[in-house]
């Protein structure tokens, strides 16, 4: 189970240790996804965002696969459990600008305001998950791990239930959500109605195997 721990700080690292510690990065890198340092000190990389989103995604329906409900030219779409997504990045690009990039590459129409970048790291046998503020920038973060995803890596999020912003999602959307709601409450009435049916004829079964003349 994920254990919630608090913001470390962020280290302000001279150009110096930032190209030693990227020449260290490289060296343990296996996927070939390297960091580039430039002249003016701003290097480049790459992070993994796993998606671990429980409601829909508004997205245009020509781009939309899976399992869905239309409402008129946009879709409400899930997306697979575990997708993880590569981006290419700045040490200067914040978790907001990667969380609207995420949406870009998805085709996403949601407000960016509606999700939320985590990141997880594993420390003695736990998983720690912290939420990252709009500020952070995810690949210092990455620097400072490491390449292994082990021991640190992205999860993109909805906002919890009491933090969602619900002014930021707009009337159509709202509505075919409520209609998404619908059709799964309807789906898992039938599979209870259908479990307790088969537990009843077990029941039965046994009874009538219980009653019946030796």
């Amino acid at each position: 189970k994920d254990v919630q721990k608090e913001r470390e700080p962020h280290v302000c690292l001279s150009k110096e240790e930032v190209k030693e510690k990227i020449q260290s990065y490289n060296s343990s890198v296996t996927d070939k996804l390297k960091m580039t340092l430039n002249a003016n000190g701003i290097y480049t990389g790459f992070i993994k965002v796993q998606m671990e989103l429980c409601r829909p995604i508004t997205v245009q329906s020509s781009q939309s696969q899976g399992r869905c409900a239309h409402s008129n030219n946009e879709t409400a779409f899930y997306l697979p459990d575990g997708c993880v997504n590569t981006l290419h990045i700045s040490s200067t690009n914040t978790v907001r600008e990667v969380i609207e990039a995420l949406l870009k590459k998805f085709f996403v129409a949601d407000n960016p305001a509606k999700f939320a970048l985590y990141k997880r790291c594993h420390k003695e046998d736990q998983v720690y998950t912290c939420k990252l503020s709009d500020r952070e920038h995810p690949l210092y973060l990455r620097l400072v791990a490491g390449p292994r995803t082990e021991m640190l890596s992205f999860v993109l999020r909805e906002h919890e239930t009491g933090e969602v912003m619900w002014e930021a999602f707009s009337i159509p959307e709202l509505q075919n959500f409520l209609r998404i709601l619908d059709k799964e409450e309807n789906e898992q009435l039938q599979i209870l109605r259908k479990r307790y049916a088969a537990y009843r004829d077990k029941l039965e079964e046994a009874l009538g195997g219980v009653w019946k003349p030796g």
